[in-house]
């Protein structure tokens, strides 16, 4: 065989290898889902725009053309109940529109559907509750120059529209957001910059509104490139909707001009596992792609994903598209909002059922927005200073303290009828402090290690044997094994775990018990509370 021979194998053999690579697609990447046709997989459309052409469907300037608002318009596609007619009949209520796209994903007949929560008017919109404000962030009392938030040292928020895509019911701008008289132009986003370029400390800018990406292209571009020009500006940050109400916004054109304005971070907000899409799906591929890191911003919402099921269903579809969950919003005190709010215990408990029972970057950060304008508090102890049946008071970074007062009411999350309850996940240790109070293993106990192995070694694994492995978690105390935790009753200061009486291992009393070992981890290295 000469030379010309085995170049022309060797390049059959290299086109067979990339024809092969090309066939091949990840089942698991959500971005390359197919639907039942081979094509890539869409969600579902309403019959009212059954007929509408998909090249007008996938423009998002179609989808901000069409969008529903009227009570007429909105009963054309969903079964209404007599308070959400009372809640779109309202005269004075917040503004409503919605794309033909978002409103598709609503089941036409639940009232209960999670996204028509979120969009669809209701009576109890105007119903007022205690401790409730208009400006419940006290953002005009830090606003420097009009659209531009200053609360914190070193960064800003920066207003520059108010128009969203669609509108969510719990807004916190609802004083502002949607309502065209009060919207910014290019003479105020010029003082912004003014501001920002005489203010030195700020490196971090917060690019919200509104939603910036319902800009026309050359005027969002026109923002950034002015933040760019700004020497002490590091990061630039965009918090958006848009890809929930609108993924068709994110096209390749606005990717390439994003790319551009590095480094450049984007915050998204979704609530609920059915507001991710095949694409919305897409759409996160193509800002990832852009070199953009993507992160969540959820609301605790009643009703909505009041539920550790619902919230850690979530946190897994919003990472396996890349998407790290950030913050779980308390919702604020905003008006309109009151049937929205739920307990601080129930984020508290979400978060408990979340932390250790998945992937530690898939939990994220529960939060108050302190009323007041105290600024973003964490729930933990360093923040949580006492906590009552109605009122829980809170620290900020700078020792400021607030108030938060707890809903007067809270219909509590229905688990018999909830489908992300009725189909938790069945393993061990999944029912956090209950199930350990009632005698659940916390661990998973090693099986099913073959005894012929590919080395030859012919013996059992050494962890087959209970004596030789310990079970980690409350209780599990150095050379016991085997048994299922006790119960230890009040008082009682015997060890846990012991496989026998006689084998128990020693008590001890209160602030007796061992210290770790050298170099063994302990509790406060891991930031947790014992």
């Amino acid at each position: 065989m000469d030379a010309q021979e085995i170049q022309a194998a060797t390049a059959h053999q290299a086109a067979a290898l990339a024809a092969a690579d090309a066939a091949w697609v990840n089942p698991r990447d959500p971005a390359k889902a197919l639907g039942p046709d081979g094509r890539p997989a869409v969600s579902r459309r309403a019959p009212i725009w059954e007929d509408v052409p998909d090249e007008k469907w996938n423009d998002w300037r179609w989808q901000l053309s069409n969008r529903v608002n009227s009570l007429e318009e909105v009963a054309a596609v969903l079964n209404l109940t007599e308070e959400e007619r009372e809640g779109l009949s309202a005269p004075d209520k917040f503004r409503v529109d919605i794309t033909p796209y978002f409103i598709s994903l609503i089941d036409p007949d639940d009232p209960d559907d999670p996204i028509r929560r979120q969009v669809i008017p209701v009576g109890r919109e105007h119903e007022a509750f205690t401790a409730m404000m208009e400006d419940s962030l006290a953002e005009d009392r830090h606003s420097p120059v009009p659209g531009l938030v200053h609360r914190y040292p070193d960064r800003v928020l920066m207003l520059v529209t108010t128009q969203c895509a669609s509108y969510c019911r719990y807004c916190t701008r609802s004083r502002i957001v949607g309502d065209a008289t009060q919207n910014f132009n290019s003479r105020d986003h010029e003082a912004q910059l003014d501001y920002l370029r005489r203010t030195p400390q700020v490196r971090d800018v917060l690019i919200s509104g509104g939603d910036g990406l319902t800009l026309a292209p050359k005027l969002f571009e026109k923002i950034l490139r002015g933040l760019r020009e700004i020497p002490h500006i590091e990061i630039i940050r965009i918090g958006s909707r848009v890809p929930v109400f609108l993924p068709q916004r994110i096209d390749d054109e606005l990717c390439a001009m994003l790319e551009k304005y590095h480094p450049l971070w984007i915050n998204l907000h979704f609530n609920h596992p059915n507001e991710i899409t095949p694409e919305v799906s897409r759409a996160v591929d193509k800002l990832t792609k852009a070199g953009l890191p993507v992160g969540n911003q959820s609301v605790l919402l009643a009703g909505v994903n009041d539920c550790v099921h619902i919230q850690r269903a979530l946190v897994h579809r919003l990472v396996e598209n890349r998407i790290r969950p950030y913050y779980l919003y308390q919702c604020d005190l905003v008006e309109g909002s009151g049937h929205f709010r739920t307990p601080v215990g129930k984020g508290l408990e979400i978060i408990e059922g979340l932390r250790g029972h998945t992937s530690g970057y898939a939990v994220p950060t529960y939060v108050i927005d302190a009323p007041g304008g105290g600024g973003k508090i964490p729930v933990m102890p360093n923040y949580l200073i006492s906590y009552s049946d109605h009122k829980i008071v809170l620290r900020n970074y700078e020792g400021y303290i607030t108030t938060y007062e707890e809903p007067e009411t809270y219909r509590k999350h229905d688990s018999s009828s909830c489908r992300y309850c009725q189909h938790e996940r069945p393993e061990a240790g999944q029912s956090g402090v209950l199930g350990l109070l009632e005698g659940e293993r916390m661990w998973i106990e090693p099986k099913g290690f073959a005894e012929v192995h590919s080395r030859g070694n012919t013996e059992a694994h050494r962890l087959q044997d209970p004596s030789k492995w310990v079970p980690f978690g409350v209780g599990a105390i150095e050379g016991t094994a085997g048994a299922p935790l006790k119960v230890i009753e009040t008082g009682s200061v015997a060890g846990a775990g012991a496989t026998s009486d006689a084998a128990a291992a020693p008590g001890y009393g209160p602030g007796e018990e061992p210290r770790p070992r050298e170099g063994e981890p302990t509790a406060s290295a891991h930031g947790e509370l014992l």
